[in-house]
This record gives structure tokens, C-alpha cells and sequence, in this order.
């Protein structure tokens, strides 16, 4: 049954143009924070916790282009094996520039992890980079029903992912980074056991150093990014490139300095664009860890 509603929401998504199914996302969300009030207290605390200076409408106007992006994201998320290189060139400024870019890491033959948060539309930094044929991998979770896991399989297109579960994972991100490949990675902002304590959105925030970690044993850059929405097309901001240091001594050192300078680009980031940010996430960055 509940791939059944996911199938049929696809069709009627998949049914009218790209335009009005956006039109219609932003509507549906307007209507889930005006009349459903979905989250929007919880949300509403967070906003005010981080931004105590900013008045209460400035903080719902935020709190609603969130959702509101989140909606266009579902959107694009079921429309994605539609977005085709040319849908890529007219909504994704300056995609074929980035792609070339991000070559000339893969191309030093180490690979290069690019780190990309909750920010605009995320997998649009990855479906356009793959699009534009940059040989890019990423990781991500079996979902419980495994037909809706074949269905997000699916929607990921030209992206190969791999399963985070398996025993094999681990070995297999190192070797594709050392075949010169991309590996795209979510910043896990929330990690339930305590790993790097950094200073984020006026809190401190317990953050995995799995992706630095990676780069650091590859000796591969790492590409801190963050997708916003701009006139209705996508923008890849490149906010920072940090190279691991070589001699490190203290792997586990290096990955958490890369970490921390990787979440004061981000910090700095959703301070400006505070409304391209998903404030909705249940696993809340600033909560206290498990002990």
C-alpha cells in the first residue's frame, strides 16, 4: 500500500509540466505550514534559539521557504529520471563549469569528496555533476520497504550508490578514491555517539568525521558546497577547498581539523541563506548525545 500511494503520487507528479508541478509543491507546502501547522513550533523554537535577534516574522518567512523547498524537492526527487543534460543546462547555473572543475581534482588521480549539507536542493550538486559526466559514488541508506529502496535506486540515475550497511562499503569508497572517482557525501550533522564537537548555529553540534576521514587516507581534496535555489534554477556555491595535510601523523587529528573548518564554511552559509537550510530534520543537530 505505501508503495502503491508513492507510484501514484509519482504519476500525477510525472503528469503535468516541470513549471506548474512546482507551482503546485509550493501551494501544497503554504497550505501544511498555514492550515496544517506541520512542525511549525518545533521549527519556529529552533529559528528562534539560533536567530534571538530576528523578529518572529523575518523567522516564519524562513521557516516557510523551508518547507517550501523541501516540497520542490520532493518534486524533483520523483521527477529526477526526467532531468536530462539539456533540463540540466537551462536549471543549474553554471553546471558544465563546476563539472569541469571538479575534474581537475579527480583528474590528480586521488579522487576528491565532495561535501554538500541539507542546503537548497542537495541531490541537485549530484544528479547535475553526473549528468555532465563526472564519475561520482555516494552512500546512502536501505530503506525499510524494499520496494520503495528499488524505487530511490532508481531515482539516483546516473549516480551509482552504495549501501551503507554492507561489510564491503568502507573497502570499496577507498578503492574508488584511490581510481581517481567522486565521492558526494551529506555532512552527518547528528550523530548519536560523540565523534567532533563543533561550534554551529550558535550550539555545539556532535558531527561525524567519516567523509574527512576518507579524504584524509586518499590524500584526496575536499569540496565544501552548498546548493541553493535562485529565480527558480539551482546555484552550486563552492565555499571552500581543503587539501589534507600529507605528512599528518594523527589521521584521526587531521580528519577532525578538515571537519571543523568544513562546518565553519556551512555555518557561515545557512547564516546567509538561512531559508535554503532544512530546519524541519527530526534528528536535530543541537540536541545532547546519547551517553
Amino acid at each position: 500500500m505505501e508503495y502503491a500511494l508513492l507510484r501514484s503520487a509519482c504519476a500525477l507528479v510525472n503528469l503535468v509540466p516541470h513549471a506548474l508541478a512546482m507551482f503546485f509543491a509550493s501551494a501544497l507546502a503554504k497550505f501544511a505550514f498555514h492550515v496544517l501547522r506541520f512542525k511549525r513550533g518545533r521549527t519556529m523554537e529552533r529559528l528562534h534559539a539560533v536567530f534571538p535577534e530576528r523578529p518572529s516574522r523575518e523567522l516564519k518567512r524562513i521557516a516557510l521557504g523551508s518547507l517550501v523547498n523541501l516540497f520542490k524537492t520532493g518534486v524533483e526527487m520523483i521527477r529526477a529520471p526526467r532531468l536530462t543534460r539539456k533540463w540540466m543546462d537551462a536549471h543549474v547555473v553554471d553546471g558544465a563549469y563546476y563539472r569541469a572543475e571538479l575534474q581537475k581534482f579527480v583528474d590528480e588521480g586521488h579522487g576528491v569528496v565532495i561535501m554538500v549539507p541539507h542546503t537548497g536542493n542537495w541531490y541537485m550538486a549530484a544528479w547535475s555533476m553526473a549528468k555532465y559526466g563526472l564519475p561520482l559514488f555516494a552512500l546512502a541508506a536501505r530503506q525499510r520497504n524494499p520496494k520503495i529502496d528499488a524505487w530511490m535506486k532508481r531515482q539516483y540515475g546516473d549516480i551509482e550508490v552504495l549501501d551503507r550497511s554492507c561489510s564491503d562499503t568502507l573497502g570499496r569508497i577507498k578503492d574508488y578514491l584511490r581510481d581517481g572517482r567522486a565521492f558526494a557525501i551529506l555532512p552527518d550533522l547528528r550523530v548519536k555517539h560523540r565523534d567532533v564537537e563543533v561550534e554551529f548555529l550558535g550550539g555545539r553540534a556532535n558531527v561525524s568525521r567519516a567523509g574527512a576521514m576518507f579524504a584524509v587516507h586518499a590524500k584526496a581534496p575536499v569540496i565544501v558546497a552548498a546548493m541553493s535555489r535562485e529565480k527558480g534554477r539551482h546555484v552550486f556555491n563552492h565555499l571552500a577547498t581543503i587539501r589534507p595535510d600529507p605528512e599528518a601523523q594523527d589521521r584521526r587529528a587531521e580528519a577532525e581539523r578538515i571537519t571543523v573548518e568544513a562546518m565553519r564554511h556551512l555555518d557561515l552559509f545557512i547564516r546567509s541563506h538561512p531559508a535554503e537550510w532544512y530546519w524541519y530534520n527530526k534528528r536535530w543537530i543541537l540536541q545532547p548525545v546519547e551517553p
